[in-house]
């Protein structure tokens, strides 16, 4: 008889019978939960429009993106859907809230409740490896290596939420690169354990729900930064812009899944293991900063030049997020047609359209700088579909 899955302990896939790549329901809220923390990511580099900003934005990334990443790495190594896995994972939820809620302060009196509420995500992901050791074939270690190693990490960044700062953020940025290791050192790290072998399917679709988050959040902050200003008071021009915002963030869903998005690594060698990871997490950095300088759209009309500070975060966001498809669709399977049409000459022709948007926006109205950015943007899909048509003519 089957066990039922609330009281069905953790058990690593590969011991289990027909694992599904599919992600459970739990993983779903999860990942919907940091809807939040993306929006007001995005809050903060608006409201932080400089170098210091900028720098602090992408830390604070990095942070988000381990709260969500390892939990979503364990997800794909066990299959734990028990009563006490789903409380764990009710209280990360609570942790993201909290981390979340923090982030317009974070530089002030926001710092330890931000700090402590990410040290409680670390030891609540050891705890979720912990309750999975012991089992008759983990005898390798892996879920008590990283039970012990996240613990380890949840009192690194407790303690960085008392030290006097600077010192406080050295010590929380060592521990995001920590983080990283414990996963990549030689000898030590836990990559080199035989069961270290995440459901590849399990991932990709991860990353696919989290781009499509990612891509939605911009949609949200344009429509939140039109309803606070007042639609009635913006002009024609203004609106353009937004539909051609709204579209490019369409366009970059398209550009994604037809490139990336649900695909598997084409294999685990480890080369395009940290490939595919660490690819995936610039993708995701550069979206986040294009969402926010779309909002920007809403700021200007056709003829007034494009607010620099978002337009410098915008085109550069672009070129990156070209330049990390371009790279990651050489690392998935199953994309023949894709690397064929969507070839690396397609995507220079988009990352040097915006160096040459970077140079001259300043000096142009929006229209010009609007029709710039789209053709970076949409020159990825007319260029491979202009091949493709170009193909299926010459078969008939």
């Amino acid at each position: 008889m089957t066990e039922f899955p609330i009281w069905r302990k953790p058990q690593h896939h590969m011991d289990a019978e027909n694992p599904t790549n599919h992600v459970h329901w739990v993983e779903l809220f999860f990942d919907l939960v940091h809807v939040v923390t993306i929006f007001l990511l995005g809050n903060f580099l608006s409201h932080h429009l400089d170098w210091h900003g900028f720098l602090i934005f992408t830390g604070l990334f990095i942070a988000f993106f381990y709260a969500w990443a390892d939990s979503s790495i364990y997800n794909s190594l066990y299959i734990s859907t028990d009563i006490p896995h789903r409380l764990i994972m009710a209280a990360q939820i609570v942790t993201v809230m909290f981390f979340a809620a923090s982030l317009n302060a974070v530089t002030g009196k926001g710092w330890v409740y931000f700090a402590l509420a990410f040290a409680a995500n670390r030891g609540l992901t050891g705890l979720l490896y912990w309750r999975a050791r012991g089992g008759e074939n983990d005898r390798c270690g892996l879920a008590y290596e990283q039970g012990r190693n996240f613990f380890i990490l949840a009192i690194v960044f407790a303690l960085s939420a008392f030290l006097p700062k600077p010192l406080a953020y050295w010590l929380f940025g060592a521990g995001l690169i920590a983080i990283q290791l414990q996963y990549m050192l030689p000898k030590i790290g836990t990559l080199r354990l035989e069961r270290f072998v995440p459901r590849l399917g399990h991932i990709s679709e991860r990353f696919a729900l989290i781009m499509l988050i990612l891509l939605g959040e911009g949609f949200f902050k344009m429509v939140v930064t039109l309803s606070d200003k007042g639609i009635y008071k913006l002009g024609a021009g203004a609106l353009l812009n937004m539909a051609i915002g709204g579209q490019s963030l369409f366009a970059m869903a398209w550009v994604y899944f037809d490139g990336v998005g649900n695909a598997k690594p084409k294999s685990r060698m480890l080369g395009t293991l940290l490939g595919y990871w660490f690819g995936h997490i610039v993708l995701m950095w550069s979206t986040v900063m294009v969402g926010v300088a779309l909002a920007g759209e809403i700021y200007v009309g056709i003829l007034a030049p494009y607010p620099y500070d978002y337009g410098i975060i915008g085109t550069v966001g672009l070129s990156v997020f070209l330049a990390s498809i371009w790279l990651l669709q050489q690392l998935v399977e199953g994309r023949d047609t894709t690397r064929r049409h969507s070839h690396g000459g397609v995507r220079l022709f988009g990352i040097a359209v915006t160096v040459v948007l970077l140079l001259v926006l300043p000096h142009v109205p929006a229209i010009v700088g609007n029709t710039l950015f789209g053709t970076a943007l949409f020159s990825q899909i007319a260029w491979p579909l202009s091949i493709a048509l170009r193909e299926r003519r010459a078969k008939r």
